[in-house]
């Protein structure tokens, strides 16, 4: 899609089929665009009354003006101090609107969040049609933002909605036509272009090197595993961060097998691998300053002759064993081996994205992940980043004496801590191989995929944690690990 910036309200407007005016509460329209909305006259002024339209967060109210251009305005409330989410929500909504029309303009670039405004049209623009033997992609050609020229905002924010439709992409396909080693060769091709540094572990160095919770995941499956990670390491890195994402491609629960209504989702359970190789990307593009590794293990979890049984015991990268009695409580087996491969990196922190529990979706909904971690101050961050990448969080405890409930007489522990506390007692399992090292982990099973179409987001997989993680990069860069303002 073409981006560009014009500095009338009026030029804009007549070279778009569509208008999106954003308005402060009051209905104080953005930019002093009051004279052009006066001139659309009463219609105009009828279509704001019957929406109840007074500039509030998250309000939209669309008037058709009759076949001159643009043929359609739609007002776009952005509420008091709006963020960065609250302008890319809004752009989002005007993109949906904007599916069929060629060209479309806003004045949302006025808010001082022009990046934003890119991310959440692109993203509302987004369709998974690749099954589909009729498909009806938007036909938007070009966004034109009302102001001065901004072109590294427009630059920021085209590459990040791009990684996150990648990554939306990835979690959507069938699993079938996703196996770890497509993923694996799909993200080497891409690393040559971009600078990235992309090796792939097969089965035999995975056992080499002691890999043990990814290989009893992947032992029921006739699909060989990958262990992936991806290095973006600049010369003028101001920090060292490792980003590890859950890469399950399907998840039959193994012997400990799910009913058949909770798989068909499955497809989903790589979300956090997606995330993190979604943002190395990102990243890569915008060419932080800051060296980033990203770990994904990526397997199937299905039943086979050779599938791990309850009551089996598995070795972990760190010299760990876990008793594994469920065997549907495979990812923090394959993050076992991840984090404690990353800490021995020397990050400066670290940070896994997971689909993790549905202990996590029980306590907080569909749309909020919950993100423990070792280090409060970190958790405090990135809780904070993600709130203005429109990525929400809940801080949840990791209590030592939860601890007592993974214990087993023949092994370092046991992979599940019972009935309740479930997103915890599981985190509890993932801190046993972090180290030292600063952690956060964000567990996703609940904004990872999304059940309707809303602003920028499109039924299916969200894309969740690209945003965040590329926006740690960039507080990174500019803050360093210890970053002077309070967090």
């Amino acid at each position: 899609m073409q981006i560009s910036f014009l500095p009338s309200l009026p030029a804009a407007s007549a070279s778009a089929g569509i208008l999106g005016l954003a308005a402060l509460p009051g209905v104080e329209w953005l930019g002093g665009a009051g004279e052009y909305a006066a001139s659309l006259g009463a219609g105009f002024r009828g279509a704001l009354d019957r929406a109840k339209f007074e500039g509030k967060r998250g309000q939209s109210a669309v008037y058709g003006t009759g076949g001159i251009r643009p043929h359609t305005v739609v007002a776009l409330g952005l509420g008091d101090e709006p963020s960065a989410d609250d302008v890319r929500q809004a752009a989002g909504i005007l993109g949906r609107h904007a599916w069929k029309e060629q060209a479309a303009a806003t004045t949302l670039g006025l808010s001082g969040h022009a990046d934003a405004a890119v991310e959440g049209f692109l993203m509302s623009q987004y369709s998974f049609d690749r099954y589909v033997s009729e498909p009806k992609p938007a036909q938007t050609e070009a966004l034109i933002l009302v102001g001065e020229d901004d072109p590294d905002a427009c630059e920021a924010g085209r590459v990040v909605a791009e990684a996150v439709c990648w990554a939306r992409d990835l979690v959507n396909t069938p699993s079938r036509d996703k196996p770890p080693a497509a993923i694996a060769r799909q993200v080497e091709q891409q690393a040559a272009a971009l600078g990235l540094r992309a090796v792939a572990h097969d089965r035999d160095a995975l056992a080499e090197g002691g890999f043990g919770g990814v290989l009893g995941v992947a032992a029921g499956s006739d699909r060989p595993p990958r262990l992936l990670e991806v290095w973006y390491e600049p010369e003028d890195s101001r920090a060292f961060a490792v980003f590890v994402g859950k890469g399950i491609i399907f998840d039959s629960g193994g012997l400990s097998i799910k009913p058949a209504g909770a798989m068909e989702t499955m497809k989903t359970d790589m979300a956090g691998a997606g995330a993190v190789l979604g943002a190395m990307q990102a990243i890569a593009r915008l060419r932080l300053p800051v060296k980033v590794l990203g770990v994904t293990p990526l397997t199937d979890n299905m039943i086979g002759p050779l599938a791990t049984k309850p009551g089996d015991v598995l070795k972990t990268r760190n010299g760990k064993t876990i008793e594994v009695l469920n065997t549907d409580a495979e990812g923090r087996l394959v993050l076992a081996d991840a984090l404690a491969y990353g800490a021995e990196q020397g990050p400066d922190l670290m940070v896994d994205l997971a689909t993790l529990t549905g202990a996590c979706k029980v306590a907080l909904g569909e749309k909020i992940a919950g993100i423990m971690g070792n280090d409060d101050r970190l958790v405090r961050r990135i809780t904070m980043i993600g709130r203005e990448a429109g990525e929400r969080m809940w801080h949840l405890p990791i209590p030592d004496d939860y601890r007592s409930l993974l214990d087993t007489p023949i092994a370092d522990m046991k992979n599940i801590g019972g009935r309740w506390g479930g997103a915890l007692t599981a985190a509890l399992i993932l801190k046993e191989f972090v180290g030292e090292v600063p952690w956060a982990h964000l567990d996703i099973a609940g904004p990872a995929r999304w059940t309707k179409d809303e602003h920028y987001q499109a039924k299916g997989g969200s894309g969740y944690g690209v945003r965040t993680l590329v926006a740690l990069a960039a507080d990174l860069a500019r803050h360093g690990v210890q970053p002077e303002r309070k967090v």
